[in-house]
């Protein structure tokens, strides 16, 4: 590829998916040649073992508007969007998924609407094709994020989507651990609209997100983006006091007043149970906290690039150190 910079760059993080490549790389440039606009696609392997990166290197000797990077390890995939973010040199820049799930024939639509005026446009997915456990899982998160952490999206929404340079440039200087994409690029307050897509089945693969590593990432972006959750064991803790010290003036009152009987042992038992586990909670909400605290001040990379293709020698070419 040429020094000049394109019109169009399409991130894509890529992870065990070396049969969708091809397809991927033959449906975006479908998608994207009739613009009449110079772009560049910029495919980062997560660590794949799958013959993912070999399938990339294929492309770019066929094809020099592919780009790739190749982590050293799985980082994970908003580490790997983070990745292809810092390479990429479009005036505008597409984030989609490589599984095809996120059609490229959608990018002439977020084009046009971005033209409009908007710096951040959305896929807004009409009929989601993932299973009810995960449909689910989605809606309770957003429900959640909406009133732990104030921030409200659309759980039609991921991380498809096109984004102006200077929103790139402007979430490149957000260097946090918890990288979660659609939620952070949300928090810097530019223009944004969506687009109604449609949402196709995998073309080839399966889901590296289990229900673990989907809570996981959810109590991750939680506790990141807000400190309500500490606040509201405090509140919980403060309204138990409360109503202890309530009950036991009741119990007393009873005793002293009308010569009742004070409940034994199973009252005493229960309500040990009750503060202990609440005890516990409110610890593992300060552990999570400090655990946060402690890997944002180790200031670790937040990747490291073991190999690159297709990076031009004037610009893009990778730091020693790798990291973004």
């Amino acid at each position: 590829m040429s020094g000049k910079c394109p019109l169009i760059s399409v991130v894509t993080p890529v992870y065990e998916s070396a049969g969708c490549l091809d397809e991927l790389h033959r449906r975006v440039a479908q998608a994207v040649e009739p613009l009449d606009a110079d772009f560049e696609l910029v495919m980062v392997d997560d660590g794949s073992a799958d013959g993912s990166w070999e399938a990339i290197r294929a492309l770019n000797a066929r094809d020099p508007r592919v780009r790739g990077v190749r982590l050293s390890r799985n980082f994970g995939q908003h580490y790997a969007i983070t990745a292809g973010l810092d390479r990429a040199r479009g005036e505008w820049v597409v984030v989609m998924d490589c599984d095809l799930q996120d059609r490229p024939e959608e990018i002439p639509a977020l084009y046009a609407r971005a033209l409009e005026g908007l710096r951040i446009v959305f896929a807004r997915r009409t009929d989601r094709r993932d299973g009810l456990l995960k449909r689910t899982g989605s809606r309770l998160f957003y429900v959640a994020l909406r009133h732990l952490a104030g921030v409200d999206i659309d759980p039609r929404t991921a991380n498809f989507g096109i984004f102006h340079r200077t929103v790139v440039e402007n979430f490149r200087q957000l260097r946090e651990r918890s990288r979660a994409f659609h939620v952070l690029v949300r928090t810097l307050g530019f223009p944004a609209g969506t687009v109604d897509v449609r949402h196709e089945a995998r073309f080839a693969g399966r889901s590296a997100y289990d229900f673990a590593r989907m809570f996981a990432l959810a109590v991750d972006i939680i506790v990141s983006q807000s400190g309500r959750l500490a606040t509201l064991s405090f509140a919980v803790g403060v309204a138990l006091a409360l109503f202890a010290f309530g009950y036991g003036l009741f119990l007393m009152a009873r005793k002293v007043l009308w010569a009742y009987p004070v409940p034994g042992w199973t009252s005493v038992m229960v309500s040990l149970y009750l503060i202990g586990g609440l005890v516990f909670i409110n610890l593992g909400l300060l552990g999570l906290y400090l655990g946060k605290t402690f890997d944002e001040v180790k200031r670790r990379p937040l990747y490291v690039v073991a190999e690159t293709c297709g990076e031009d020698t004037a610009e893009g070419r990778v730091r020693p150190e790798g990291v973004g």
